[in-house]
């Protein structure tokens, strides 16, 4: 307790002994260290909620922190400076590796991934991609969907040069001309329509869904979990407040997004990016919860990233996925 809560603490005591009708103490709340990524597939639910005041109502006080890539995002809370994480298919990766613990679905990012080419370098179909450098970040959402649009036009993986980069470092390079292509995630797509005008999406996740289906959502740190499991019931509820009311309010709801937080980005770049990416009521998620639809999900992503890793022995996503604290907290 700090010394302003000391003295407000003091002086509603000393006023409730001496007058019946004092106001009872305001419950402190709890604070909960929040990593996200600045993309409305990922936060879209949290900034609602913060403007709804849907946390806030379950007696929560997000300490919110922006990363660029869900690897930075885990490196931190397995470090412990955070309490829990949101991110893209990032989710299905480290917690498969026994670091954190996914308890929560934001969405399916079905169109978020998209690769994008620069005629002028030669590029204009997939087979021109053959011995050619693609820039990505690896392991992340955009390396998962560049893996899969490869190998579904018959490209294999190893036949073109990955360029693991940060995102932003990944679209500059394309941007000068460093490299022909780029498997990057909205909204870094309206960058790089802005800057070559001249540049092609060659493809984009929505081509493979829903069978390689690229899901984001929550994980909490491993000794975070299971002592605080109240809190994240609460977190729960706040964010299926914010997510029912964007599901019922798309157009409000993105236009309060862009104007609170998204100021810089044009209202049809927020609108494209709502449309990149699919919401579910709490309702229609809690049955694919229940019937094992998101763990199956959350599968197909850790296959990819543990033989990437050439990892043989992980955890299943039914081992590091509980989904019974969500089946538990919605009615």
């Amino acid at each position: 307790m700090d010394r302003r809560q000391f003295l407000t603490t003091t002086a509603g005591l000393a006023l409730g002994t001496f007058t019946a009708s004092a106001p009872a103490i305001a419950q402190a709340k709890t604070k909960v260290r929040v990593g996200y990524l600045h993309t409305v597939a990922v936060d879209g639910q949290i900034w609602t909620g913060m403007d709804r005041g849907s946390f806030e109502k379950q007696g929560l006080d997000l300490e919110l922190r922006q990363f660029n890539t869900g690897l930075e995002i885990f490196q931190a809370l397995i470090g412990g400076s955070l309490d829990v994480l949101a991110t893209g298919a990032v989710l299905s990766n480290f917690p498969a590796r026994g670091q954190g613990k996914v308890f929560l679905i934001n969405d399916i990012e079905v169109a978020t991934a998209q690769l994008w080419v620069r005629g002028d370098q030669g590029i204009k179909s997939f087979a021109d991609l053959k011995g050619k450098r693609i820039a990505t970040a690896t392991g992340t959402t955009a390396h998962v969907f560049l893996d899969t649009a490869l190998r579904a036009n018959k490209v294999d993986p190893k036949e073109v040069e990955l360029v693991n980069q940060t995102m932003p470092a990944a679209v500059t390079a394309f941007i000068s001309g460093a490299v022909p292509a780029v498997a990057l995630w909205v909204p870094f797509n309206v960058t790089v329509r802005d800057k070559v005008p001249g540049a092609v999406k060659l493809a984009d996740a929505s081509a493979y869904y829903p069978k390689a289906a690229i899901i984001g959502g929550w994980a909490a740190a491993n000794d975070y979990y299971e002592p605080n499991k109240e809190t994240l019931a609460k977190l729960i509820k706040g964010w299926a407040d914010a997510n029912d009311y964007i599901v019922a309010n798309s157009a409000e709801a993105m236009e309060k997004l862009q104007k609170g937080h998204y100021s810089q980005t044009p209202m049809a770049d927020i609108n494209e990016s709502f449309k990149a990416q699919k919401m579910f009521t709490s309702k229609d998620w809690k049955r694919m919860y229940s019937d094992g639809t998101v763990t199956n999900w959350l599968q197909q992503s850790t296959d990819f990233f543990m033989a990437n890793a050439g990892i043989k022995d992980f955890t299943p996503a039914s081992k590091y996925f509980d989904p019974s604290l969500f089946l538990k907290t919605i009615a």
